[in-house]
């Protein structure tokens, strides 16, 4: 027996059993079901179950695997020792002419005697031979044979291999300095030992020291205990089905991500954060891959500039690499670029081609673009003088949640290179990458990557709290090696 009337529609006969019937199918368009239609808009739905990957992949983290090295530390801080020039060279030295020659080496010089920072001493001795040039175009020159040498008050009396007294346009440049390298020594037959000091080889020594990284997730019982279904396909390539969870995995992903971003950006505290207010100042940073190579590395602001495409990018590139001459010369470099960056250097390289400018716009047959397919005008390799360079996009510098937002960072340059470092681990020198990720761990202690559940949901049964909280805990800083080698390539 079916009902009708009352409450239903005259369209609208309901049934004992579950039975789709034509008298009883409420219909999205039934102008007549009044609010039977709203109740099924609001009860009944039709549910996407999987998730729309609206940004693609959006983990940032992997730069710091790709160029480097991860080692456990246990202390506070990390200490280590690089070496210094081999060769005495002075810049912004004084000279004065007293009629035989008079070169007066001022103890407070930038740059490098033996022990690579401010000397303390003058490396100079009698009997060395010195070369001399105008600091301002490095044009003029003159070589020198230093006769006596007061390291007293860092005076030397030199006399010139060529006339009897010093450059007169090097005198005339002295007000700003001139710069001088030892290149040998000249004694005469007989001579005694006429040197008063020997050089003892020195380095220079750098510190960092690790941060605390942490994050949390929270779900509450009620939200554990409401069943609801998500199909993700997550960034670490996982794929599948996810509960309360859901949230708990993009939180991971975005810690994960912290772990490096960290230790790109840090920066160490001068003075102690909040340092003279009611803020605890004893926070004391530590020092990302940014600011270890603006303090101790090469920086290039504006690379190709305004010019049009290709056209600057060369000669600034060249500039580059007569600076890394003068470094460690590394053969094998990587640049890790933002988006207009790297396509500054497709122009760089495509402008190499005859046909680049012409009405021709591009040939075939020059980076093995054939007629039959498409013109590939990007390129992932190249070399230039002694010097190989793989190009590749830094997806943190063009993300929009992250570097992306500002145009102060255009990319880096870092050494494919390894250096001899001592490793604890293993007790003895080993070849490592110029880039260390070290993280705090002992034989009881491992906070490389800690993750823990509080709470009383989800198996968890450590507190009192209707919820479930997921730790995460890392503590961490980067060893920036050999920092000279590296370029940060900056905005105008």
């Amino acid at each position: 027996m079916s009902l009708s009337g009352g409450a239903f529609p005259a369209s609208i006969v309901p049934t004992p059993q579950k039975m789709t019937l034509a008298s009883n199918f409420l219909q999205w368009t039934d102008s007549t079901a009044g609010d039977f239609v709203d109740f099924a808009q609001q009860y009944l739905p039709e549910l996407y179950e999987q998730e729309v990957e609206r940004y693609g992949n959006r983990t940032l983290s992997g730069f710091l695997r790709m160029v480097g090295a991860e080692m456990p530390m246990t202390s506070d801080q990390v200490i280590w020792s690089e070496q210094n020039r081999l060769h005495v060279a002075y810049k912004g030295v004084t000279l004065t002419d007293n009629g035989a020659g008079l070169l007066k080496v001022q103890p407070t010089l930038t740059g490098t005697g033996s022990n690579g920072t401010t000397p303390t001493e003058c490396a100079l001795k009698a009997g060395q031979t010195i070369l001399i040039s105008d600091a301002a175009t490095g044009l003029v020159t003159q070589k020198l044979l230093i006769k006596e040498m007061n390291l007293a008050n860092t005076i030397a009396t030199v006399l010139a291999y060529k006339g009897t007294t010093i450059n007169a346009t090097l005198l005339a440049a002295s007000g700003a300095g001139v710069n001088l390298f030892v290149y040998g020594s000249e004694f005469k037959k007989g001579s005694t030992d006429v040197l008063m000091s020997s050089l003892t080889p020195g380095f220079t020594q750098f510190n960092n020291q690790p941060v605390i990284i942490r994050d949390k997730y929270q779900v509450n019982g009620s939200d554990a205990a409401q069943i609801g279904w998500v199909e993700v396909a997550t960034e670490d390539g996982q794929s599948g089905y996810l509960w309360y969870l859901k949230a708990e995995s993009e939180t991971r992903l975005r810690f994960e991500d912290y772990m490096e971003m960290m230790l790109v950006e840090a920066e160490k505290s001068t003075a102690g954060l909040g340092a003279g207010s009611t803020i605890n100042d004893n926070f004391k940073g530590s020092q990302g891959l940014f600011e270890a190579i603006e303090s101790r590395g090469n920086v290039y602001s504006g690379f190709a500039g305004a010019a049009a495409p290709g056209s600057g990018a060369l000669g600034d590139f060249d500039e580059i690499l007569k600076n890394l001459d003068k470094q460690g010369a590394i053969e094998e470099n990587m640049l890790f670029l933002s988006r207009s960056t790297a396509l500054d250097f497709d122009d760089m390289i495509a402008a190499m081609n005859g046909a680049y400018a012409s009405s021709a716009a591009a040939s075939y047959g020059l980076f093995d673009n054939e007629a039959e397919m498409a013109l590939n005008f990007g390129f992932s390799g190249f070399r230039r003088g002694s010097y190989d360079f793989y190009k590749t996009d830094w997806k943190y510098l063009n993300d929009a949640t992250t570097r992306g937002l500002d145009k102060a960072i255009d990319g880096v340059l870092v050494p494919a290179g390894t250096s001899t470092v001592y490793d604890q681990m293993l007790g003895s020198n080993i070849r490592r990458p110029f880039l260390h990720v070290r993280y705090r761990a002992s034989e009881t202690e491992d906070r490389r990557f800690k993750n823990w559940i509080t709470g009383s949901v989800g198996g968890a049964y450590t507190s009192a709290e209707d919820a479930m909280n997921v730790h995460f805990l890392t503590e961490r800083c980067l060893v920036v090696q050999a920092a000279n080698n590296f370029v940060l390539f900056k905005g105008a």
